[in-house]
Parts: structure tokens; C-alpha cells; sequence
């Protein structure tokens, strides 16, 4: 067997391209630059704060995003998304690194995750991005669906009086003598019921654009708060279309009253009460309702399949929302591929 050469890897890369690699495309159509001085602001070290320049050059920004963007978009871990950076030619190429080139290991990926994490970060990226979207002709069009959807973390294992003292927003009785358990234990995550089955964890709620079928605003909470009570904050006011689909769980007189004040249509299903049955006229209109509120189902769905959607591994709200908000911002990058390929596509 021969030694490896330059055009040996760059047949390799360009069969992988003829398969239509899914990351070469998102290196092309993602400008990454527009994120790197939000990023370095939270992440670089001031010339003037180093002790020493002395020791390994540090990676660059870009490169570590792109790493967790990575993440997010196949649902690896840290010692995953290290090991495949050093196996797959896709990865390296996305990446802009060569065979010889040094790989950021897991510790540097959690490390670099947990300052974007800490720093609350991920709200400024994911509006980066919205605004790139916006440059690029997707607008926000044809009004919006709101939606949420559970996402687990491990099952606790907690006695009720544990749980009680969490749900008041303590820290059960002697865990703070056994730091390593404290520290393994979710605190901020909460139990709650869909479909008489019993969940822990948090919620990803969305507003996604009917046109578009992309996510414009979102948010993520523990799991015990009401899916209505985030519809306020998930209304998208540009939106060019005043529709707003939702299932009848955040149906009420206060939001039908709202919708009204801010201008919008409320196009939000109806729910049959006690003694009270949907009329006929009723179920079909919510039946009609229906094939358009699907669509964020189809989000979810890509989420959930491809991307981990229904657990995160992390520990505490904050973590939780970079990863909640991670797979958001991947599952936009993922639908501006399909956009760009659908508009390429001949009539």
C-alpha cells in the first residue's frame, strides 16, 4: 500500500462532495466572521491580562464555534467531537484543518462551551444569525405557529422531600455535605405531565415563521411553566403575516384579547369545555388549523431525530439554554441549506 498523498485526500474529499456533503455547504452559506467579536469578548484572554506569551498558541474562535455548531448539528459529546474531528475528512475540511494540524481536545471544547454557556451568549448568536437570514431575502412571511416541546434530562431518583425542597428552590437537606452529589443533581430543571406520562426537565418553545418554516423567536424554561405563558415573549411583530397558529393550550380570553391589541389573528385552536363539546363546525375548523400548526411538528421532529431534542445531558438552566439554544441555531443553519437548494432547484 502506498504512502497517502495530497491528491489521494483531495480525490477522497472530492467524492464526499459529489455525495452532496451537507457541511460543505454550511461553510459556504454561514458567515462565520459575523460571530467572532461577540465571541472573542467572552472568550479571548486581553493581550495585556496574559502573564506569559510563552506556550501553545491559542485556537482561534471561529474554529472552536464552528466545533460546537458540530455538536449541536449531530449530537456528540466532547470526547465524540474530538475523535471524529481526527477521523472524518468532512469534519476537517468544514473546519479548515489539515492532517498535521493540531485538534482542540474535549477539555478545550467544554471549556470554550461553558464561557459561551456562562455568559449567556447564545441569545446574541442566534440573532446573528436571524439577521444573516433576514440579509438574505428570508424574512419573516405568511404569519407564525407557536409551539413547545419537552426535553428531558436523566431521570433524578430523588425521594419526594427532595423533590419538594427543589421545587421550593432549596437544596435538599444534607446534600450540601456531599459536593459530588450536589454537583451531579439538577436543581433548576422541574417535573410535569403530558398525556398522564410524568417528565423532568425543561421546554423549547418556538415561533416559527409559516413561510419559512424557520425559528424566529424562542426561549427555554423548566418544564412546569405553562406553554401560554411564554406566547407573549415568542410573538414575532415583523412578521408580515398577523396569523398565529397554536394548539388550544394557549387558548384564553387574555390572549385572544392581546393578539387583538398588538394587531394580529388569532388562529389558535379551540378547546371543548365541561358540558360543553366542540360543535361540529368547530372540530373542522380545527381540523383546518391543523395542516398549518404541523409544520413546527416538523421542526420538532428534525430536532428530536437528528439533533437530540429530546434530552440534554447538562446540569442547571443555564447550560440547558446554550444547548436548547444551540440545536435552535443548528436547526436554522440546517433549513437555510434546504432553502438555498429548493431556490437553486430548476422549475
Amino acid at each position: 500500500m502506498g504512502q497517502t498523498g495530497f491528491f489521494d485526500i483531495e480525490r477522497r474529499l472530492e467524492a464526499i462532495s459529489a455525495k452532496g456533503d451537507p457541511l460543505e455547504t454550511i461553510k459556504k452559506i454561514v458567515r462565520w466572521e459575523d460571530f467572532r467579536a461577540d465571541i472573542e469578548s467572552v472568550t479571548e484572554t486581553k493581550p495585556e491580562e496574559r502573564k506569559s506569551n510563552a506556550g501553545r498558541k491559542p485556537y482561534d474562535a471561529i474554529l472552536k464555534f464552528k466545533i460546537v455548531v458540530l455538536q449541536s448539528l449531530h449530537n456528540l459529546s466532547d470526547e465524540q467531537t474530538e475523535y471524529l474531528i481526527r477521523d472524518r475528512l468532512s469534519f476537517m475540511r468544514f473546519l479548515d484543518l489539515d492532517l498535521e494540524d493540531p485538534v482542540p481536545d474535549a477539555t478545550t471544547i467544554w471549556l470554550f462551551r461553558e464561557a459561551l454557556a456562562q455568559a449567556g451568549l447564545i441569545d446574541k448568536l442566534f440573532e446573528r444569525f436571524g439577521q444573516h437570514l433576514e440579509t438574505e431575502g428570508y424574512i419573516a412571511r405568511g404569519g407564525q405557529i407557536i409551539d413547545a416541546t419537552i426535553v428531558s434530562v436523566p431521570k433524578q431518583r430523588n425521594t419526594k422531600e427532595e423533590n419538594e425542597a427543589i421545587k421550593a428552590g432549596k437544596t435538599p437537606e444534607g446534600w450540601e455535605q456531599q459536593p459530588a452529589k450536589n454537583a451531579q443533581k439538577d436543581k433548576d430543571a422541574r417535573w410535569t405531565k403530558k398525556n398522564d406520562e410524568s417528565f423532568y426537565g425543561y421546554k423549547n418553545h418556538l415561533g416559527v415563521d409559516r413561510a419559512h418554516k424557520l425559528i424566529r423567536k424562542w426561549d427555554a424554561t423548566h418544564a412546569a411553566v405553562h406553554d401560554s405563558q411564554k406566547l407573549d415573549d415568542l410573538l414575532d411583530l415583523s412578521n408580515t403575516g398577523n396569523g398565529v397558529w397554536a394548539d388550544s393550550a394557549y387558548r384564553s380570553d387574555q390572549i385572544e384579547a392581546n393578539l387583538k391589541a398588538k394587531g394580529l389573528q388569532s388562529r389558535i385552536h379551540r378547546r371543548a369545555a365541561r358540558n360543553h363539546p366542540l360543535s361540529e363546525r368547530q372540530k373542522s375548523a380545527n381540523t383546518t388549523l391543523s395542516k398549518v400548526r404541523a409544520r413546527v411538528e416538523h421542526v420538532f421532529g428534525q430536532q428530536q431525530n437528528s439533533m437530540g431534542g429530546k434530552i440534554v445531558r447538562t446540569i442547571g438552566i443555564v447550560r440547558a439554554r446554550f444547548k436548547i439554544g444551540m440545536m435552535n441555531l443548528g436547526y436554522n443553519i440546517r433549513r437555510l441549506v434546504q432553502l438555498e437548494r429548493m431556490a437553486a432547484a430548476p422549475a
